[in-house]
């Protein structure tokens, strides 16, 4: 079977890489390293397609030392120690090079049969991963290395590249290929950043081109079919998941609907629902809070129209409780007060309660203090009494502060009240 044009048109040296001018320009860290050629460990952290491994390889190629390639996916402990038993063997006499892609498959054992030799130089480590390097990997391997995060390719870094892939395609097959500016574009932009996805399409888009007198021409109508969701850089479990969640919340709680429903649309298109009317559950009580209370059952009757509905038309409740948060006044009064009770529970010891809150009504014989004296508040005017409620040692805290919204203001008024009627 012919090789994936991506793989055959893989570039060979650093000038041929798309993006990563972050680390890659010249003067910037990971190339000063690659031309200095003393190679670190390093972990190279970022989304698939961007040349996270096209970079290993060019700097096992240039290093004169001898590659080991495994991957994490299917790479056992006996594959680590058939490369680790060639140490100091001729054929590693300038070194070995691990080249370990996906190494947050492997596990905390496997991960730490590496640790003696990429610490006393015998192996030099270059390991790849698609997630947070500093919750999938073994802190002591992380200790060992250093991290460099790939980022997405922008649509303009892409179009060279899609550029070459049309023009060695043409030159492979010996045939024009007539493909306009606009399809140029579409591929670029329907990638999410992926060089190796705008490629693939790119070959796919001549295959399903119309033929004739030598030239392949390519339409919009087969683009659309081929691209139509290759925009969608989305895993549940992984980094892509956390980050649209967390920018989707941020832009409610900083009052951004556009921002809001854009990060919510990308949740819908990749079908996961159920993620987003969670977070948006936690947004009204945690964002919104006592500013507007019912933000809280007015977004749990979406979610559970949502949710009743499934897609598509569940994106109409959806988008109504997105743009009431966003638009409502915000308050985090109840959020930081419970966060600041909580913390009093994790540091104070089990106190007693006060005894007049007790749920008994007899001391037993030689109590100190006899009788329970709890004032029953509904028996005073306006149904309130000054009486001690928290203990002893936390009797003056306080954990709630009323926010400065008019829901929060009112309330605020009504205790002053009670306050200076109080006896």
């Amino acid at each position: 079977m012919a090789a994936p044009l991506a793989d055959k048109i893989r570039p060979k040296t650093l000038a041929d890489v798309v993006g990563q001018e972050h680390i890659l320009a010249e003067g910037k860290p990971l190339r000063r390293i690659i031309e200095s050629g003393n190679v670190p460990n390093m972990i190279f952290y970022g989304p698939s397609g961007v040349g996270k491994t096209t970079v290993a390889r060019i700097i096992a190629e240039n290093c004169g030392m001898s590659l080991y390639k495994l991957n994490g996916t299917n790479a056992s402990l006996s594959d680590i120690k058939d490369v680790v038993a060639d140490i100091g063997t001729f054929g590693s006499e300038n070194g070995i090079l691990l080249y370990l892609d996906e190494i947050q498959y492997l596990n905390k054992k496997q991960q730490q049969s590496l640790l003696e030799y990429i610490e006393n130089g015998d192996i030099t480590l270059i390991a790849s991963t698609t997630e947070n390097p500093y919750f999938a990997i073994f802190n002591a391997v992380i200790s060992r290395s250093t991290v460099f995060e790939f980022k997405p390719v922008t649509a303009e870094q892409l179009k060279p590249a899609i550029h070459r892939a049309f023009s060695i395609l043409s030159e492979e097959n010996g045939y024009t290929v007539n493909v306009t500016d606009e399809i140029i574009e579409k591929i670029a932009f329907s990638c999410g950043g992926d060089v190796r996805k705008a490629i693939n399409t790119a070959e796919l888009a001549v295959m399903c081109g119309e033929i004739s007198d030598g030239t392949v021409t390519i339409t919009a109508d087969s683009l659309e079919i081929l691209a139509q969701r290759s925009n969608m850089r989305y895993d549940r479990d992984g980094d892509q998941h956390y980050d649209i969640l967390s920018a989707f919340h941020k832009s409610v709680r900083g009052s951004d609907e556009n921002a809001a429903l854009h990060y919510a649309a990308r949740l819908i298109e990749a079908g996961d629902i159920i993620s987003l009317c969670r977070r948006m559950l936690c947004i009204a009580s945690e964002d919104v809070g006592l500013a507007y209370p019912m933000a809280v059952p007015i977004v749990k009757a979406c979610v559970d129209s949502a949710l009743q509905l499934g897609l598509p038309e569940a994106k109409l409740p959806i988008a109504e409780a997105i743009i009431l948060m966003a638009t409502a006044p915000k308050s985090n009064s109840a959020a930081m007060a419970m966060d600041a009770a909580l913390e009093d529970v994790k540091s104070c010891d089990a106190l007693d309660f006060p005894r007049h809150l007790q749920n008994k009504h007899f001391d037993g014989k030689g109590a100190k203090i006899v009788g329970q004296h709890y004032l029953y508040p509904h028996n005073f005017p306006n149904h309130y009494v000054r009486q001690q409620y928290l203990p002893d040692a936390l009797k003056d805290r306080t954990y709630y502060e009323f926010g400065e919204n008019k829901q929060e203001q009112a309330a605020l008024m009504y205790r002053k009240k009670l306050l200076s009627e109080a006896k």
